[in-house]
């Protein structure tokens, strides 16, 4: 089938999705496009919902809802009186036809989708074969008259010339982006500097506070939400109490401010947290701080990123049965509504411009690449264009783009790098050297100045003893046993049983920036881990006498995951979404796979298989890939936290409940006896028994074969994670800080 044609006098290219009308051309969503393809190709018949369901949405269960907006966002580009459907008319109960010419072009044909190529085209018009008689004739013309007189077909030459040299020049101008994209930074300096990490900052609609979110050092989870003046510099408290509150957005007037607030369920369901989309009036809380009023909760989908609109609606990201949708909260009728959704795809994240009316959307599409989108707040799409990665961006790499001060141009952050997207999906980047990673920035509204978040991880890798910890578990157990005994005696002489203490963890490699997932080599001494010591994620390996850095990933790498080869002399890693295998000699082997790697869980190098969360059309699914032939095999459609083998090659993983799974016959099967010991704090399988840490920072074991559980002690209430086990030790991550900071960054003239 051809990928361009014209309808009526639009042109249709498929490849672009774009359709064309004098040198005026619109992105169309792919769907849309696909319904008015089909029905070209059907040009006249009337074509039945049933087939069009069946052609465009195969295998996917879509509302008639689905095929109404592709019909109506296709008549509103065609230019439409929908009362007279003089292109795509409605058959009621039938279904549609198209009702006007269909011309089709193959790949070599002109299409006219720029100034320039207009111009290519007069060029090409000019190489007719009736004008190549007349260029003849000239040069073959013996009249002395003729000679003297220059023939009217040389003066038509000239004019064609001079035509297309000034549409060639108009096009370029068109082409090639202005001085007025570019955006050039100068002073970076702290708006906030304390003990306590700040998060989510933003700017007041009249430009005279920041907000931002301020968390204790002991509650890393839970903050409070603060304002400063940037003029007096005076910062006030606006809640009264600690919550895990998400980032905020004002209302347009600037009285109020709304966010997310994150809690645990009473009785889960579907999911362990509940969100609550919450408002602050914030003249009232810069007097006293106030508790927040809720105005929705949702307790079996999750809710981000909550922004007033222009229309006193709050948009949110909404997220059904694994894929996002936008949606649009009205407070005054209590009610949400899906501005806009991807059938085969899913969201990233997005901004909104209050100045433009804007959304800027990333997504996923469902070939598997990002797109930036950009639509109304009703829902309607002015363009969808693929972002063109350079080779300084991981192609998978997710982004967080914000509107800018300048027209069409958004800015993102990949941490010590900053660029800018165009609404056309190109990317540009930021001379603008990082000595630590920032967030993507927001602009103040004098369109001057951004705040940016700063700052770094601080964790460090720890050991601890299994035989101190079960010690102080039988001490303390036995003390509780003769406190029962011996109260009265306790309570005379209260120094003669003292409390035996926790044991403490020994720091095995500690920088003051983050150190995490040490995993212990099979068959030797060496433990690897990811560091970022010198700014950038690598992969370091020590023998407990000096460190030495393994691997040399490009700057603003991620690292998700790490498996040692069960010969240990090789490391399969998933760095910035892909895997890599990096060997104790240095060399590396990268293997091909098309879709985003979330996680790697685990690796069996024998069977060279690999647990993954993977992202295939923007939708998470757990599996088991193959890395021989690169073939992927979706394991359950469950959301899944944690997954590893067990040395027989039981599959073991957790759910978004943090319960324990395991396949059975049939089903999979529930570990009853771990029903509430799950934690955000991973697990690990050593000789078939289990080791994790309950939400009580009690370390247990679970022995497979054996049905058998045993709490073995108490650990510091600052790991973060268990990352591995042997005969004797456990390794963990600390916690130590988290060097958060408001700052901000000021353009130049």
């Amino acid at each position: 089938m051809a990928v361009q044609y014209w309808v009526g006098d639009f042109f249709v290219d498929l490849s672009r999705n774009q359709v064309t009308q004098k040198e005026q051309s619109q992105t169309i969503a792919p769907k849309a496009l696909a319904v008015l393809t089909y029905l070209a190709e059907n040009q006249g018949r009337v074509v039945s919902y049933d087939e069009l369901f069946a052609k465009v949405w195969p295998d996917t269960i879509v509302t008639p809802n689905t095929l109404q907006r592709s019909i109506a966002q296709l008549r509103k580009v065609l230019g439409q009186d929908t009362s007279q459907q003089s292109y795509i008319k409605t058959h009621a109960k039938q279904g549609y036809s198209l009702e006007c010419d269909v011309k089709w072009h193959d790949e070599t044909q002109a299409k006219p989708e720029t100034v320039a190529e207009t111009g290519r085209d007069l060029a090409i018009a000019d190489s007719s074969p009736e004008n190549e008689v007349s260029k003849t004739n000239v040069s073959t013309e013996t009249d002395a008259t003729d000679k003297a007189q220059p023939p009217r077909s040389f003066f038509k030459q000239i004019i064609a010339v001079v035509g297309i040299v000034i549409l060639a020049i108009i096009g370029f101008s068109y082409l090639t982006p202005t001085q007025s994209l570019k955006l050039s930074f100068g002073e970076l300096r702290s708006l906030t500097a304390t003990d306590n990490k700040e998060h989510s900052g933003i700017y007041s609609p009249d430009g005279e506070y920041i907000v931002f979110n301020r968390y204790s050092q002991e509650l890393c989870t839970s903050s409070n939400i603060w304002a400063k003046n940037i003029k007096t510099q005076k910062e006030t408290q606006l809640t009264k109490n600690m919550g895990r509150y998400g980032s905020h957005s004002f209302s347009k007037d600037g009285k109020k401010l709304v966010f997310i607030k994150t809690e645990n369920c009473n009785k889960p369901m579907t999911q362990k947290d509940c969100y609550k989309l919450m408002t602050l009036d914030f003249e009232k809380a810069l007097a006293a701080p106030r508790s927040p009023n809720l105005l929705m909760e949702c307790k079996n989908s999750r809710i981000a990123k909550a922004t007033w609109l222009n229309n006193n609606n709050i948009a949110l990201l909404q997220e059904f049965s694994n894929r996002w949708k936008l949606t649009s909260y009205s407070i005054a009728d209590n009610k949400s509504t899906v501005i806009y959704e991807l059938e085969d795809g899913n969201f990233v994240d997005y901004d909104y411009s209050v100045t433009d009316d804007l959304i800027a959307l990333t997504s996923i599409h469902n070939d598997g690449q990002h797109y930036i989108e950009i639509l109304k707040p009703d829902g309607q799409v002015l363009s969808s264009h693929q972002i063109e990665y350079p080779p300084e961006i991981a192609n998978f790499r997710n982004i967080y783009p914000n509107f800018t001060p300048k027209s069409e141009l958004l800015i993102f952050s990949t941490g010590r790098q900053l660029f800018t997207l165009s609404y056309d999906g190109k990317i540009t980047n930021i001379s603008l050297p990082l000595d630590e990673p920032m967030g993507s920035p927001i602009f103040h509204p004098d369109g001057k100045r951004a705040l940016v978040i700063k700052g770094n991880w601080d964790s460090d890798i720890a050991t601890m003893s299994l035989s101190q910890i079960t010690k102080s578990q039988s001490a303390k157990a036995q003390l509780t046993q003769t406190q029962a005994n011996q109260s009265l005696t306790r309570a005379n002489n209260s120094d003669s049983n003292p409390a035996p203490s926790n044991p403490v963890p020994t720091i095995l490699e500690r920088s003051t920036l983050e150190e995490d997932n040490a995993i212990y080599q099979p068959k030797g001494e060496l433990i690897a881990f990811k560091s970022t010591r010198f700014g950038d994620n690598q992969i370091w390996i020590t023998d407990g006498n000096g460190a030495q850095q393994l691997s040399n990933f490009t700057m603003d790498s991620s690292i998700n995951g790490m498996n040692w080869a069960a010969d240990g002399q090789s490391i399969l890693v998933n760095v910035n979404n892909r895997l890599t295998q990096a060997s104790l000699d240095s060399s590396q082997k990268s293997f091909p796979f098309d879709h985003r790697i979330e996680q790697l869980f685990h690796w069996d190098s024998e069977d060279n298989t690999a647990l993954l969360l993977v992202r295939i059309k923007g939708v998470l699914k757990f599996g088991e890939f193959n890395l021989h032939n690169s073939a992927f095999r979706v394991i359950t459609d469950k959301k899944v936290n944690w997954a590893l083998k067990s040395e027989d090659g039981r599959l073991i993983y957790t759910d978004q409940l943090d319960r324990f799974w395991q396949p059975g016959p049939a089903e999979d099967q529930l570990i009853e006896s771990l029903a509430s010991q799950g934690s955000d704090k991973r697990f690990i399988i050593k000789n078939n028994v289990i080791y994790g840490i309950n939400e009580e920072f009690q370390l247990w074991s679970y022995d497979l074969n054996e049905d058998r559980f045993e709490t073995l002690g108490n650990i510091p209430n600052n790991v973060d994670s268990l990352t591995d086990i042997n005969q004797s030790d456990i390794l963990l991550t600390l916690r130590i800080t988290a060097k958060k900071e408001v700052a901000e960054l000021t353009l130049r003239n």
